[in-house]
């Protein structure tokens, strides 16, 4: 899915849990149904998983920031923002101008880790 105007958002059916991820500008954003907590365990799993090298990781009561590098050496942010107490919302951006195909997989990790 090409996006090729500046602006544009492309939103990727078909995602399996039911909520809308949006790929806008580079950056994948969605929610997923699980507490922050959850999701910041299955978001450090999903890196383990995948074999990037983890840079950084903060956090708070209410979000967390992950930094990672690929085998490529594209930086990986992932950040985490807690919505409700069950609710959570993922952005994921990989390299400068964004990788959907990577971000993908780091979700599909996260969402697997999370049995949403």
């Amino acid at each position: 899915m090409a996006c090729l105007t500046p602006g544009c958002i492309a939103v990727i059916a078909g995602t399996g849990a039911g909520a809308a991820v949006a790929f806008s500008l580079g950056r994948l954003e969605t929610v997923v149904p699980a507490e922050l907590g959850r999701t910041q365990k299955a978001a450090a799993d999903a890196i383990g998983q995948l074999q990037f090298a983890k840079i950084s990781e903060k956090s708070d009561a209410l979000g967390a920031v992950f930094i990672a590098r690929t085998s490529e050496d594209k930086r990986i942010r992932i950040e985490l923002s807690k919505e409700t107490d069950k609710v959570t919302r993922i952005w994921i951006r990989v390299g400068v101008f964004g990788d959907e195909s990577v971000s993908l997989a780091i979700l599909d990790k996260i969402r697997s880790d999370l049995g949403a």
